[in-house]
């Protein structure tokens, strides 16, 4: 590889340069990696935060929604004079003026069946950092018939999990075959979050794409970390690959076209 940081690049990335994991070499392959990170919400503010700082090359930012006040509490990209600015353009001139190497690229959609392959092209990962299972689902089907590597967060008043969801590992209907009955999840606009919760999720989702992006280290491949901010806990919960999965398993179907996305989000392959 024919190395091309610039004296102010070997200034801004010198902590990682000098760090045997990372090297010159390492900062090279993240500067030239694409991450679309769907959601700039609580857990996207971070993941997108973090992944700019350290210089991801091209960053895609899929958001439908606009800034409320609201969500300033721990949507820490955003600011007051954001209010009332779509979230993915609000998120992208956070970017720009913290990195500019940074190539940033702001979608103002709601991802669906009708955009997600234009939205995950070309993709070196994709971070799930949405609120709802019709896009976990959606988005985990896709992926893996892309062969993309998808990092997953989920956050509930006090506490959060992640998983990295690689190509050849279980998905994430291996984990959850369906979503739950519609209501039965609330959301935190109606039971509330801790403001630091999703900062520490959103983090550890940005490290598990960093290190998919530098082939270092082990990723929450089959692994569920479950934290607890109340206790200051993490647990890891393993699970494997279900040979019946109607996704990654034999005899699964390999398209979203016949998918329903809407409630269970289920497969029958009846």
């Amino acid at each position: 590889m024919t190395l091309s940081l610039d004296a102010t690049q070997l200034d801004r990335y010198s902590r990682h340069i000098i760090m045997d994991e990372v090297g010159p070499e390492g900062q090279e392959r993240l500067l030239s990696a694409r991450v679309v990170v769907v959601g700039a919400g609580g857990l996207g503010a971070p993941a997108i935060e973090y992944l700019a700082a350290v210089g991801v090359g091209e960053l895609v930012v899929v958001d439908d929604d606009v800034v409320e006040r609201s969500n300033l509490q721990r949507q820490v990209i955003h600011r007051d004079d954001d209010v009332g600015v779509a979230k993915a353009e609000s998120a992208a001139a956070f970017v720009r003026g913290l990195n500019p190497d940074v190539s940033v690229e702001p979608v103002e959609a709601r991802v669906d069946k009708s955009n997600v392959h234009e939205v995950v092209a070309s993709a070196d990962v994709v971070v799930d950092a949405s609120d709802n299972f019709p896009t976990r689902y959606l988005l985990n089907d896709v992926c893996r018939f892309e062969g993309i590597p998808l990092v997953h967060g989920a956050i509930y008043k006090f506490e959060g999990q992640a998983t990295t969801l690689v190509p050849e590992g279980p998905c994430y209907r291996c984990l959850f075959a369906e979503a739950p009955e519609p209501g039965t999840v609330p959301d935190c606009a109606t039971t509330g979050v801790l403001g630091v919760l999703p900062g520490t999720v959103g983090c550890i989702q940005a490290t598990e794409a960093m290190k998919i992006l530098l082939d270092e280290g082990e990723v929450l491949d089959g692994r569920l970390l479950f934290y607890d901010a109340m206790d200051m806990t993490f647990e890891t919960v393993p699970y494997r690959k279900n040979p019946d999965c109607p996704v990654c398993g034999e005899g699964g179907v390999d398209s979203i076209e016949d998918i329903d996305y809407v409630e269970s989000c289920a497969i029958s392959l009846d």
